[in-house]
């Protein structure tokens, strides 16, 4: 080994493993484990294999892991039976031994809190007689095919995001992240091409924001003024991968004001490559200009380690791994404060130890099986 190549990987083992301290977050190292669908929670309840699922990487060195996307207590929540539910007995049971088994390894844990909105079809299980919800019952295409959500029925939700905030803490999760990325329901409403309203909860991109604010308001009800709570956001949208919330940074700060004012602690900034630039004149990816516009913490993620973006890996390509020397730089540059890795820990549990050893030679590549894998 090069004494240029020993230093890179001596640099990233130590940039990485830095300490990280919020106002209300403490964590080991700057390694989030990226929430990620499994399918693997038949009826909604998350068995064994799963808490044994999170707890390797737990034991292996990830600081904070932010669990799959978990349905909050509505009927349209989700359309595949197999993702967890936050809610119901059986389901809550399942995450209190996710969160024993984690924390038992020295580790961390929030759940992501999730609705998917009008993304699911009217029909689908488990629920086939709900019919699905958002906005303004627009596809993400901007298709119309149901009804838009009434008022009692968007405080429902918002109460039920605000319940599940309050089992999260009950259970002994150390947060809660809420879903508002990737043109699922949270962001329906931040979208123009999905959010027609003209009452309170429509209209430009402050206006588009309050369903997400009166979300975060009720979270914080729930759990307390010292429960941390974290929102992932996104500029693209699933199928809609040059899709912009906000096409300058003045049009970001707007929009990121209103959910700052109603309590989020940290952001995170859901790109498909973290090294692109979000907007032309600056080298800043999304979490370094949230981070710039709010000086919350953010977390940054898309595609760390691999050498293929993530819509080609779920195509069925494999991946090589990738140098994360930009990575590092961005990081000790503080343009953001913490790491989200997605599918080099799917592949392999022992990722986040084998950098912080320096054992590189030793990482695991993706290949499209680890989908269907619990490894």
């Amino acid at each position: 080994m090069s004494k240029e190549t020993y230093s890179a990987q001596q640099r990233a083992s130590e940039t990485l493993f830095k300490p990280f301290a919020s106002e209300k977050l403490q964590l080991s190292n700057r390694i989030v484990m990226a929430p990620m669908t499994r399918s693997r929670s038949p009826g909604g309840v998350p068995g064994p294999d799963v808490a044994a699922y999170y707890r390797r990487r737990a034991e292996n060195g990830v600081g904070l892991i932010v669990t799959e996307g978990t349905i909050i207590d509505h009927p349209a929540g989700t359309g595949d039976p197999n993702i967890p539910l936050f809610h119901g007995d059986a389901s809550l049971k399942g995450w209190a031994k996710v969160v024993s088994e984690v924390h038992e390894a020295g580790g961390k844990i929030v759940p992501q809190l999730w609705h998917v909105g009008m993304t699911r079809q009217n029909g689908s299980l488990p629920n086939p007689e709900a019919p699905s919800v958002g906005p303004s019952g627009l596809t993400l295409a901007g298709e119309k095919t149901n009804e838009p959500l009434s008022v009692e029925e968007i405080e429902s939700i918002v109460e039920a995001f605000g319940r599940a905030a309050g089992e999260a803490k009950r259970l002994g999760f150390d947060g809660i992240e809420l879903h508002g990325a990737h043109g699922y329901l949270i962001d329906q409403f931040f979208w123009e091409q999905t959010n027609r309203r003209d009452d309170p909860y429509g209209g430009d991109i402050v206006s588009r924001t309050k369903f997400a604010a009166d979300i975060v308001r009720a979270s914080r009800r729930a759990a307390g003024e010292d429960y941390p709570i974290l929102l992932r956001i996104s500029q693209w949208k699933s199928g809609f991968y040059d899709a912009k919330l906000a096409k300058t940074p003045e049009e970001l700060e707007r929009f990121l004001a209103p959910l700052v004012d109603a309590g989020v602690d940290i952001f995170h900034c859901s790109t498909r490559r973290f090294w692109e630039p979000e907007f032309p004149g600056s080298d800043l990816n999304l979490a370094g200009w949230v981070k710039k516009l709010t000086g919350k913490p953010t977390i940054t993620v898309g595609s760390v380690g691999l050498d293929v973006e993530f819509n080609g890996a779920f195509r069925g390509q494999n991946s090589d791994v990738a140098d994360i020397g930009q990575l590092i730089d961005r990081l000790e540059q503080e343009e953001f404060d913490l790491v989200a890795v997605g599918r080099s820990l799917l592949a392999d549990p022992l990722w986040a130890a084998k950098i912080r050893d320096g054992r590189f030679d030793e990482l695991q590549t993706f290949k499209a099986e680890s989908l269907r894998t619990l490894y």
